[in-house]
């Protein structure tokens, strides 16, 4: 089928959040399709949509609404043809889309692991006792209290340069950022280390981004098509069925990481409380035509292992 492809007079509007990160994320994927289609970038208008997310910075995303926070205007204005395309940090992402969205494009799969930022320390295990450690994300929080829960975690929102600048004031003395996320924006210099994935297993999808479309746009799909990276696909069904079958959002500790070797791949699931007190975990390998299924596996070993009482934040 033959498609109209966009032009400096009538362009693809590629949508997104406004911080540094998630720009560089849009140029990335401007960039690709420029390339892929040997067009000139005015081809393809990068918009801005500012979230109820962006706009809440003073508490912990769990008292407001989870994930769909970052992603509801963005969605509204692709539902209404504001724009055509969305780029995502698919660490964010809910793992169902509204109505008419399909989220099924991805970009290869960068760095997954954490990286330790400090300006007093090279490395996790230098902390003293009592040590602040700044962090948002429930996930990172319970998975330091568990191995260390003689830390003093506390709430660290915002986007990369925002902690960076309270780390500098002093507000912790270390924080963690996705190691992708520093690489995107040329600023792999400020990790200090990396955190290995088996002290601390990422988030799931993280390093990973997404380009949402409105399910009937056929052009979008097939310009889509091809920038599509097929491993970090397939390494994503595994992870986020995981997710999906533990009702995952911002108010569950949930880390998992799919990776492939031929045609086999291993996923790794972590459940914790979020208090640290408990984790429970998996390592499984089989096909990767399997993936969705092994995630789902997977969920269903760690929810009956868990006990009552493990997942009371999921009432």
């Amino acid at each position: 089928m033959t498609i109209t492809l966009p032009s400096p007079t009538s362009p693809l509007i590629i949508g997104t959040r406004g911080s540094p990160l998630a720009l560089a994320q849009a140029h990335e994927t401007r960039r690709r399709l420029s390339t892929a289609f040997d067009l000139s970038p005015e081809a393809f208008v990068i918009k801005v949509i500012k979230t109820t997310g962006d706009k809440i910075l003073d508490r912990p995303l769990k008292e407001i609404g989870g994930k769909g926070l970052f992603t509801r205007e963005i969605e509204d204005d692709m539902l209404s043809g504001a724009i055509d395309i969305a780029v995502h940090s698919m660490k964010d992402m809910p793992v169902l889309q509204p109505d008419g969205l399909v989220l099924d494009t991805y970009l290869p799969r960068e760095d997954v692991r954490d990286a330790f930022v400090s300006a007093g320390h090279d490395r996790l295990a230098d902390l003293p006792s009592g040590a602040v450690v700044g962090t948002s994300s429930l996930r990172r929080r319970a998975q330091l209290l568990h191995f260390r829960p003689d830390l003093n975690v506390v709430e660290f929102r915002g986007n990369v340069q925002t902690r960076l600048k309270k780390l500098e004031d002093n507000v912790a003395d270390c924080t963690f950022l996705a190691i992708a996320g520093l690489r995107r924006l040329d600023m792999a210099h400020v990790a200090k280390s990396a955190i290995e994935t088996e002290e601390m297993l990422p988030a799931v999808a993280q390093g990973a981004i997404g380009i949402e479309r409105r399910i009937d746009d056929t052009r979008a799909a097939q310009m889509l098509e091809a920038i599509h990276d097929q491993e970090t696909g397939q390494r994503l069904v595994a992870e986020r069925a995981f997710l999906e079958a533990l009702d995952g959002s911002c108010e569950t500790p949930i880390a998992g990481l799919s990776e492939l070797d031929g045609t086999n791949m291993r996923l790794r699931g972590q459940v914790l409380r979020p208090d640290g007190s408990e984790s429970i975990g998996d390592d499984v390998s089989g096909s990767i035509e399997d993936g969705a299924e092994m995630g789902r596996a997977m969920a269903a070993k760690l929810l009956a292992e868990a006990g009552e009482g493990f997942f009371e934040w999921r009432s």
